[in-house]
């Protein structure tokens, strides 16, 4: 038997965050309903003011994301970041790359935008940082090898965000799966590192935030 998920907002609030989340940008509005026509997993508007807050925040000009679909959330990065940065994505499809970089053109960001198609564990190995953020949204059971690759690419005071940590209350299972107990790896690991400054933070799906040392 799988394990039961749990909506961890009620969803009148998440309707509610949602309704007054609206950004009027129609590349997001028309990224959001492709992932709804097709039933593709993206962080959503909520989360993504959050990116975009974040990128602001720590001045980011240099983001990597392990796990970037067609370009959403680097989408939400670019709103917030300094013109002349880039942005760092990975995924497995060739099909998501050519999306992403329409999608990105269509926001004509003044940021470079470098796809790279493959493992974004193994991508991320062959570049050396810093970076000021790093986005993990890959195959939950590669997150515990995050970690550490995370905190070797960061620069001091970079965020380490991490979507799906609370995996739908997956994590609350008494009979886990294998995705799941990777996540309950990842957060036990994260929480315990001495290179971060971690929280978890119980916004949509659950998001890891660390901020390195």
């Amino acid at each position: 038997m799988k394990p039961r998920k749990i909506q961890l907002t009620p969803p009148a609030i998440n309707d509610y965050l949602i309704k007054i989340s609206e950004h009027g940008d129609k590349n997001l509005r028309a990224m959001e309903n492709y992932a709804r026509q097709h039933e593709f997993p993206i962080i959503g508007p909520i989360v993504g003011r959050f990116l975009s807050q974040m990128a602001r925040l720590t001045g980011a000009t240099q983001i990597f994301e392990m796990g970037s679909g067609y370009g959403y959330s680097a989408y939400w990065f670019a709103t917030g970041m300094k013109p002349g940065g880039r942005i760092i994505c990975t995924d497995g499809s060739e099909e998501n790359r050519v999306k992403a970089e329409k999608n990105f053109a269509a926001g004509r960001f003044d940021i470079k935008l470098e796809y790279h198609v493959g493992d974004a564990i193994e991508i991320l190995e062959g570049f050396k940082g810093p970076f000021d953020i790093i986005l993990n949204d890959i195959d939950k059971e590669d997150y515990p090898r995050t970690v550490v690759l995370a905190a070797e690419r960061l620069r001091s005071g970079g965020l380490f965000i991490t979507d799906n940590t609370l995996w739908s209350g997956r994590i609350l299972s008494k009979n886990p799966d294998k995705a799941t107990k990777a996540v309950l790896k990842f957060n036990q690991m994260l929480m315990s590192s001495k290179e971060f400054y971690p929280a978890i933070l119980p916004i949509r799906d659950g998001l890891g935030f660390a901020i390195r040392k």
